[in-house]
């Protein structure tokens, strides 16, 4: 299915009016699709694709993050039950001291997102051939995650071929922006395949080694960006997606260590993914007509009539 969108036609101008001016095609990275509201737009186009990440947050269940939540508020209600106390008898801070203990897993997610965005800076630099900013190297809770970013390079042989590419579906009308494209002589031997084939790889900062936050959810993103069609490159120019193996591989990053995550994103994984985009497609359209209003008996004298 598709969830691409097309803009309405232009209108021609009032009488009296003059035109428009039309704007000159995009030229440059001007070319390259840029998330806005869990879309991209294509520039130059009146093409809208349904953001990767936009349709798995709606499209699949995650029971886990409701623990997690859940166990995230007891932990802060633990931790500060005097303030608690103080505030539930303070009409003045009750109401302030409830929106920060709920709003616990708000402040969590944006301290990972922080994390996360820094290690995906450290890759980029590395990938374009740049120093890493001398800020992460001396950051004491970034810098563990940059040295075993470095050891997973070297240890594995790694050789990048792209990071941070925006890709696409056309004609499933989705797009996305991988975290990286990459050989390693190690993983495809290990996992017998050629050793310059190509995989798709992301890296995730989050749980704890060996226990949890590398999720199957992760193996359909990587499905996605296996199937686009193109890709940008970054000087905007639009190329066929590379062909990539259908084993993307996760690099669980984190301060005391990482590891190496096989996951499957073939087609039968990418099957599912269209059906969280059903679903998803669901929920922003459809849902919102299926339920009508409550219906009601006329009244006696309509009935008898």
């Amino acid at each position: 299915m598709s969830t691409s969108t097309t803009a309405g036609a232009p209108q021609a101008p009032a009488a009296g009016r003059r035109p428009r001016k039309t704007t000159s095609a995009p030229t440059g990275t001007d070319r390259i699709p840029k998330p806005s509201q869990g879309w991209y737009r294509v520039p130059g186009t009146d093409l809208k694709l349904r953001r990767v990440t936009t349709i798995l947050s709606t499209g699949f269940p995650k029971p886990q993050l409701v623990f997690w939540a859940a166990n995230l508020t007891a932990q802060d209600a633990l931790a500060n039950l005097p303030r608690l106390v103080a505030a539930s008898l303070n009409p003045a801070d009750k109401e302030e001291t409830y929106d920060w203990l709920r709003k616990g897993h708000i402040r969590k997610k944006d301290e990972r997102a922080e994390i996360g965005g820094a290690v995906h800076d450290v890759i980029e630099a590395h990938v374009l051939g740049q120093p890493i900013p001398e800020s992460f190297l001396t950051d004491e809770e970034i810098a563990p995650f940059v040295e075993n970013f470095l050891r997973f390079v070297q240890e594995w042989e790694i050789e990048f071929e792209a990071s941070e590419m925006v890709v696409g579906n056309l004609t499933d009308g989705w797009a996305g922006t991988l975290d990286y494209l990459f050989r390693s002589r190690p993983i495809a031997h290990l996992l017998g395949v050629p050793p310059q084939t190509l995989f798709v790889g992301d890296t995730k900062t989050g749980g704890e080694l060996d226990e949890k936050g590398v999720y199957p959810e992760a193996g359909a993103q990587m499905s996605a960006y296996r199937r686009a069609e193109v890709a940008w490159l970054r000087d905007g120019t639009q190329i066929p997606m590379p062909k990539v193996h259908d084993t993307g591989i996760v690099l669980h990053l984190r301060p005391e260590g990482f590891r190496v995550m096989p996951l499957k994103c073939g087609d039968d994984v990418y099957a599912v993914f269209q059906h969280a985009q059903a679903i998803a497609e669901f929920q922003r359209v459809l849902s919102k007509s299926v339920v009508g209003d409550a219906l009601a008996l006329p009244n006696i004298e309509e009935r008898a009539a």
